[in-house]
Protein backbone atom coordinates (compact mmCIF):
# COMPACT_ATOMS: atom_id res chain seq x y z
CA UNK A 1 0.00 0.00 0.00
CA UNK A 2 1.73 3.21 -1.03
CA UNK A 3 2.10 6.19 1.53
CA UNK A 4 -1.07 8.32 -0.56
CA UNK A 5 -3.62 5.11 0.12
CA UNK A 6 -5.26 4.74 3.02
CA UNK A 7 -7.65 1.17 4.69
CA UNK A 8 -11.13 1.66 3.63
CA UNK A 9 -13.80 0.58 5.66
CA UNK A 10 -17.41 0.39 2.99
CA UNK A 11 -20.22 2.39 5.11
CA UNK A 12 -23.20 0.18 5.98
CA UNK A 13 -25.28 3.31 5.85
CA UNK A 14 -27.88 3.36 3.06
CA UNK A 15 -27.14 6.54 0.90
CA UNK A 16 -30.14 9.29 1.55
CA UNK A 17 -32.64 11.00 -1.18
CA UNK A 18 -30.86 13.82 -1.95
CA UNK A 19 -31.88 17.08 -4.30
CA UNK A 20 -30.64 16.37 -7.87
CA UNK A 21 -27.60 17.86 -9.15
CA UNK A 22 -28.02 21.22 -10.80
CA UNK A 23 -27.94 21.07 -14.75
CA UNK A 24 -27.49 24.52 -16.67
CA UNK A 25 -29.58 25.22 -19.72
CA UNK A 26 -27.47 23.33 -22.51
CA UNK A 27 -26.05 20.69 -20.67
CA UNK A 28 -26.54 16.96 -19.80
CA UNK A 29 -25.60 14.64 -17.06
CA UNK A 30 -24.98 11.11 -17.44
CA UNK A 31 -23.53 7.98 -15.15
CA UNK A 32 -20.81 5.97 -16.89
CA UNK A 33 -19.98 2.89 -14.68
CA UNK A 34 -16.53 1.48 -15.00
CA UNK A 35 -14.59 -0.96 -12.45
CA UNK A 36 -14.50 0.09 -8.89
CA UNK A 37 -15.84 3.85 -9.66
CA UNK A 38 -18.85 5.60 -10.95
CA UNK A 39 -18.46 8.64 -12.16
CA UNK A 40 -20.78 11.22 -13.41
CA UNK A 41 -20.29 13.11 -16.26
CA UNK A 42 -21.63 16.52 -17.71
CA UNK A 43 -21.00 17.81 -21.21
CA UNK A 44 -22.00 20.42 -23.26
CA UNK A 45 -22.92 19.71 -26.92
CA UNK A 46 -20.61 21.59 -29.13
CA UNK A 47 -21.15 24.21 -31.70
CA UNK A 48 -20.61 22.38 -34.65
CA UNK A 49 -19.82 18.29 -35.41
CA UNK A 50 -16.34 17.57 -35.39
CA UNK A 51 -14.85 19.76 -32.77
CA UNK A 52 -11.68 18.28 -30.58
CA UNK A 53 -12.64 16.81 -27.88
CA UNK A 54 -11.40 18.39 -23.84
CA UNK A 55 -11.81 17.17 -20.42
CA UNK A 56 -12.10 19.14 -16.84
CA UNK A 57 -11.22 17.91 -13.50
CA UNK A 58 -12.33 20.27 -10.51
CA UNK A 59 -10.73 20.73 -7.40
CA UNK A 60 -11.10 19.66 -3.57
CA UNK A 61 -14.69 20.15 -2.34
CA UNK A 62 -15.39 21.16 -6.34
CA UNK A 63 -17.38 19.15 -8.80
CA UNK A 64 -18.22 19.32 -12.77
CA UNK A 65 -20.50 22.96 -12.37
CA UNK A 66 -17.34 24.57 -11.56
CA UNK A 67 -16.23 24.32 -15.53
CA UNK A 68 -19.76 25.18 -16.63
CA UNK A 69 -18.97 28.89 -17.22
CA UNK A 70 -15.80 28.42 -19.18
CA UNK A 71 -17.60 24.80 -21.09
CA UNK A 72 -20.02 27.60 -22.60
CA UNK A 73 -17.38 29.75 -23.94
CA UNK A 74 -15.56 27.49 -25.48
CA UNK A 75 -18.69 25.71 -26.97
CA UNK A 76 -17.26 26.99 -30.62
CA UNK A 77 -14.30 25.65 -30.16
CA UNK A 78 -14.16 22.12 -28.17
CA UNK A 79 -16.26 19.43 -27.35
CA UNK A 80 -16.54 19.86 -23.47
CA UNK A 81 -16.87 17.58 -20.81
CA UNK A 82 -16.47 17.74 -16.93
CA UNK A 83 -16.07 14.71 -14.76
CA UNK A 84 -17.25 14.86 -10.65
CA UNK A 85 -14.15 12.70 -9.56
CA UNK A 86 -15.07 9.67 -7.33
CA UNK A 87 -16.91 11.12 -3.46
CA UNK A 88 -17.71 14.45 -5.03
CA UNK A 89 -20.54 16.24 -7.18
CA UNK A 90 -23.03 13.27 -7.77
CA UNK A 91 -20.41 10.53 -8.34
CA UNK A 92 -20.38 7.81 -5.33
CA UNK A 93 -17.31 7.21 -3.24
CA UNK A 94 -14.89 4.87 -4.88
CA UNK A 95 -15.39 1.08 -4.26
CA UNK A 96 -11.60 0.82 -2.53
CA UNK A 97 -12.02 3.89 -0.81
CA UNK A 98 -8.87 5.49 -2.52
CA UNK A 99 -8.42 9.39 -2.75
CA UNK A 100 -5.16 9.66 -3.03
CA UNK A 101 -3.68 11.19 -6.71
CA UNK A 102 -2.88 8.30 -8.21
CA UNK A 103 -6.33 7.08 -7.34
CA UNK A 104 -8.16 9.99 -8.88
CA UNK A 105 -5.61 10.30 -11.86
CA UNK A 106 -6.68 6.65 -12.11
CA UNK A 107 -10.52 7.31 -12.28
CA UNK A 108 -9.34 10.10 -14.98
CA UNK A 109 -7.68 7.76 -17.41
CA UNK A 110 -9.75 5.15 -16.85
CA UNK A 111 -12.56 7.13 -18.49
CA UNK A 112 -9.98 8.15 -21.11
CA UNK A 113 -9.24 4.72 -22.17
CA UNK A 114 -13.44 3.11 -21.84
CA UNK A 115 -14.61 6.47 -23.79
CA UNK A 116 -12.31 6.64 -26.31
CA UNK A 117 -11.98 10.74 -26.43
CA UNK A 118 -8.42 10.50 -26.10
CA UNK A 119 -5.97 12.69 -26.51
CA UNK A 120 -7.97 15.67 -24.69
CA UNK A 121 -7.46 19.12 -24.16
CA UNK A 122 -7.31 18.16 -19.80
CA UNK A 123 -8.09 21.17 -18.07
CA UNK A 124 -7.49 20.89 -13.99
CA UNK A 125 -7.72 23.20 -11.28
CA UNK A 126 -6.11 23.23 -7.68
CA UNK A 127 -6.33 19.45 -7.30
CA UNK A 128 -7.73 18.59 -10.20
CA UNK A 129 -4.55 20.28 -11.83
CA UNK A 130 -2.14 18.22 -9.71
CA UNK A 131 -4.72 14.97 -10.72
CA UNK A 132 -4.24 16.25 -14.56
CA UNK A 133 -0.42 17.09 -14.24
CA UNK A 134 -0.22 13.41 -13.34
CA UNK A 135 -2.31 12.23 -15.97
CA UNK A 136 -0.47 14.19 -18.44
CA UNK A 137 3.22 12.92 -17.24
CA UNK A 138 2.22 9.07 -17.05
CA UNK A 139 -0.31 8.80 -20.13
CA UNK A 140 0.99 11.50 -23.03
CA UNK A 141 -1.10 9.80 -25.58
CA UNK A 142 -4.64 11.01 -23.56
CA UNK A 143 -3.50 14.63 -23.73
CA UNK A 144 -3.47 17.29 -26.56
CA UNK A 145 -3.04 20.15 -24.28
CA UNK A 146 -3.03 21.15 -20.58
CA UNK A 147 -4.41 23.70 -19.26
CA UNK A 148 -3.61 23.88 -15.45
CA UNK A 149 -6.06 26.87 -13.37
CA UNK A 150 -3.70 26.91 -10.08
CA UNK A 151 -2.64 23.58 -9.98
CA UNK A 152 -2.25 22.24 -6.30
CA UNK A 153 1.85 21.76 -6.74
CA UNK A 154 3.80 21.50 -3.75
CA UNK A 155 5.07 24.89 -2.14
CA UNK A 156 7.96 25.14 0.38
CA UNK A 157 6.27 27.93 1.82
CA UNK A 158 2.46 27.52 2.68
CA UNK A 159 0.12 30.72 2.42
CA UNK A 160 -1.16 31.14 5.90
CA UNK A 161 -5.03 31.05 4.48
CA UNK A 162 -3.96 27.56 3.07
CA UNK A 163 -3.48 26.29 6.15
CA UNK A 164 -6.56 25.36 7.15
CA UNK A 165 -7.55 23.27 4.02
CA UNK A 166 -4.36 21.52 4.87
CA UNK A 167 -5.18 20.44 8.60
CA UNK A 168 -8.01 18.70 7.03
CA UNK A 169 -5.38 15.80 6.34
CA UNK A 170 -4.46 15.63 10.02
CA UNK A 171 -6.34 12.96 11.37
CA UNK A 172 -9.65 14.14 13.82
CA UNK A 173 -9.24 17.40 12.38
CA UNK A 174 -12.42 17.10 10.15
CA UNK A 175 -14.64 15.59 12.85
CA UNK A 176 -13.44 18.48 15.16
CA UNK A 177 -14.53 21.02 12.22
CA UNK A 178 -17.91 19.23 11.73
CA UNK A 179 -18.73 19.45 15.56
CA UNK A 180 -17.35 22.81 15.55
CA UNK A 181 -19.66 24.21 12.74
CA UNK A 182 -22.84 22.25 12.95
CA UNK A 183 -24.92 25.47 13.47
CA UNK A 184 -23.69 26.78 10.45
CA UNK A 185 -26.39 27.00 7.93
CA UNK A 186 -25.09 25.93 4.08
CA UNK A 187 -25.30 30.12 2.86
CA UNK A 188 -22.87 30.67 5.86
CA UNK A 189 -20.60 28.07 4.52
CA UNK A 190 -20.50 29.23 0.70
CA UNK A 191 -19.83 32.93 1.59
CA UNK A 192 -16.56 31.43 3.52
CA UNK A 193 -15.78 29.37 0.48
CA UNK A 194 -16.66 32.23 -1.61
CA UNK A 195 -14.78 34.36 0.38
CA UNK A 196 -11.79 31.78 -0.02
CA UNK A 197 -11.49 31.16 -3.34
CA UNK A 198 -13.01 34.09 -5.35
CA UNK A 199 -10.37 37.40 -6.10
CA UNK A 200 -13.52 39.53 -5.35
CA UNK A 201 -16.32 37.99 -4.43
CA UNK A 202 -18.91 40.27 -5.42
CA UNK A 203 -18.53 38.85 -8.78
CA UNK A 204 -20.35 35.73 -7.84
CA UNK A 205 -24.74 36.99 -8.88
CA UNK A 206 -27.17 36.49 -6.85
CA UNK A 207 -28.26 33.33 -8.65
CA UNK A 208 -25.05 31.73 -8.72
CA UNK A 209 -24.64 32.15 -5.05
CA UNK A 210 -28.94 30.86 -4.58
CA UNK A 211 -27.34 27.73 -6.84
CA UNK A 212 -24.22 27.27 -4.61
CA UNK A 213 -26.13 27.19 -1.74
CA UNK A 214 -28.49 24.65 -2.87
CA UNK A 215 -25.64 22.40 -3.71
CA UNK A 216 -24.13 22.88 -0.55
CA UNK A 217 -27.17 21.87 0.93
CA UNK A 218 -27.23 18.63 -1.08
CA UNK A 219 -23.75 18.15 -0.33
CA UNK A 220 -24.34 18.44 3.48
CA UNK A 221 -26.67 15.49 3.42
CA UNK A 222 -24.17 13.29 1.62
CA UNK A 223 -22.66 10.78 4.55
CA UNK A 224 -19.42 10.12 2.53
CA UNK A 225 -19.09 14.05 1.97
CA UNK A 226 -16.18 14.89 4.64
CA UNK A 227 -14.64 11.82 4.40
CA UNK A 228 -14.08 12.36 0.42
CA UNK A 229 -13.11 15.81 1.46
CA UNK A 230 -10.34 14.70 4.42
CA UNK A 231 -9.13 11.52 2.30
CA UNK A 232 -8.91 13.63 -0.79
CA UNK A 233 -7.03 15.89 1.21
CA UNK A 234 -4.71 13.87 3.07
CA UNK A 235 -3.77 12.20 -0.28
CA UNK A 236 -2.74 15.55 -1.63
CA UNK A 237 -0.70 15.94 1.49
CA UNK A 238 0.82 12.85 0.87
CA UNK A 239 1.63 13.60 -2.75
CA UNK A 240 3.65 16.54 -1.82
CA UNK A 241 6.00 13.83 0.17
CA UNK A 242 6.93 11.48 -2.52
CA UNK A 243 10.14 10.75 -4.65
CA UNK A 244 11.52 10.19 -7.84
CA UNK A 245 9.64 9.56 -10.95
CA UNK A 246 6.65 10.11 -8.20
CA UNK A 247 7.34 13.89 -7.28
CA UNK A 248 4.81 15.85 -8.32
CA UNK A 249 7.60 18.75 -10.05
CA UNK A 250 9.18 15.97 -11.55
CA UNK A 251 6.17 14.55 -13.38
CA UNK A 252 5.67 18.36 -14.84
CA UNK A 253 9.11 18.59 -16.04
CA UNK A 254 8.02 15.00 -17.96
CA UNK A 255 4.66 16.35 -19.70
CA UNK A 256 4.76 16.76 -23.64
CA UNK A 257 1.69 18.87 -23.96
CA UNK A 258 1.44 22.21 -25.06
CA UNK A 259 0.65 24.12 -21.67
CA UNK A 260 -1.31 26.94 -20.28
CA UNK A 261 -1.07 27.57 -16.44
CA UNK A 262 -3.02 30.39 -15.27
CA UNK A 263 -2.47 31.96 -11.60
CA UNK A 264 -4.60 34.26 -9.90
CA UNK A 265 -3.26 37.29 -8.10
CA UNK A 266 -5.57 37.02 -5.24
CA UNK A 267 -5.42 33.56 -4.81
CA UNK A 268 -5.39 32.46 -0.81
CA UNK A 269 -4.51 28.85 -1.61
CA UNK A 270 -1.75 28.53 -4.32
CA UNK A 271 0.83 31.18 -3.76
CA UNK A 272 0.90 33.57 -7.12
CA UNK A 273 5.00 33.42 -6.68
CA UNK A 274 4.87 29.70 -7.82
CA UNK A 275 3.81 30.78 -11.39
CA UNK A 276 7.40 31.53 -12.69
CA UNK A 277 8.56 28.13 -10.97
CA UNK A 278 5.22 26.72 -12.92
CA UNK A 279 6.69 28.23 -16.29
CA UNK A 280 9.91 26.63 -16.05
CA UNK A 281 9.18 23.49 -14.94
CA UNK A 282 6.55 22.49 -18.07
CA UNK A 283 8.79 22.40 -20.61
CA UNK A 284 6.12 23.72 -23.21
CA UNK A 285 4.11 26.34 -21.10
CA UNK A 286 2.60 29.70 -21.42
CA UNK A 287 1.63 31.83 -18.51
CA UNK A 288 -1.60 33.67 -18.12
CA UNK A 289 -1.47 35.88 -14.96
CA UNK A 290 -4.96 37.44 -13.35
CA UNK A 291 -3.55 40.00 -10.71
CA UNK A 292 -7.25 40.32 -9.44
CA UNK A 293 -8.35 36.60 -9.37
CA UNK A 294 -8.66 34.45 -7.11
CA UNK A 295 -8.26 30.31 -6.91
CA UNK A 296 -10.73 29.37 -9.72
CA UNK A 297 -9.96 32.09 -12.49
CA UNK A 298 -12.00 29.75 -15.04
CA UNK A 299 -15.64 30.52 -12.68
CA UNK A 300 -14.34 34.20 -12.01
CA UNK A 301 -12.81 35.25 -15.59
CA UNK A 302 -14.19 32.23 -17.85
CA UNK A 303 -13.74 34.63 -20.92
CA UNK A 304 -10.43 35.67 -19.94
CA UNK A 305 -9.14 31.84 -19.49
CA UNK A 306 -11.22 31.13 -22.83
CA UNK A 307 -9.38 33.46 -24.93
CA UNK A 308 -6.21 32.29 -23.68
CA UNK A 309 -7.17 28.65 -24.50
CA UNK A 310 -8.00 29.38 -28.19
CA UNK A 311 -4.74 31.39 -28.53
CA UNK A 312 -2.58 27.97 -27.03
CA UNK A 313 -4.47 25.97 -29.40
CA UNK A 314 -4.26 27.96 -32.56
CA UNK A 315 -0.22 28.25 -31.72
CA UNK A 316 -0.21 24.43 -31.19
CA UNK A 317 -2.06 23.83 -34.67
CA UNK A 318 0.51 26.03 -36.27
CA UNK A 319 3.51 24.88 -34.45
CA UNK A 320 2.39 21.35 -33.74
CA UNK A 321 3.30 19.35 -30.57
CA UNK A 322 7.23 20.17 -30.48
CA UNK A 323 6.66 24.33 -30.38
CA UNK A 324 8.81 25.94 -28.87
CA UNK A 325 7.76 27.87 -25.18
CA UNK A 326 5.68 30.90 -25.46
CA UNK A 327 5.19 33.53 -22.88
CA UNK A 328 2.05 35.09 -22.09
CA UNK A 329 0.84 37.20 -19.45
CA UNK A 330 -2.89 38.96 -18.95
CA UNK A 331 -4.60 41.33 -16.72
CA UNK A 332 -8.74 41.03 -15.41
CA UNK A 333 -8.86 44.61 -17.57
CA UNK A 334 -9.20 42.07 -20.89
CA UNK A 335 -11.79 40.29 -21.64
CA UNK A 336 -14.25 40.58 -18.27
Amino acid sequence: MSSTELPFVPPATVLPRVAPVRVAEGERLRSVGLPGITLTVRSRPPAREGLPPALCVHGLGGSSQNWSALMLQLEGAVDSEALDLPGFGDSPPPDDGDYSITGHARAVIRYLDASGRGPVHLFGNSLGGTVSTRVAAVRPDLVRTLTLVSPALPELRVQRTAVPTGLLAVPGVAGLFTRFTKEWTAEQRVRGVTALCYGDPGRVTPEGFRHAVQEMERRLQLPYFWDAMTRSARGLVNSYTLGGQHALWRQAERVLAPTLLVYGGRDQLVGFRMAQKAARAFRDSRLLTLPEAGHVAMMEYPETVAGAFRELIADSDREGVSGGRAGMSGSTNSGS
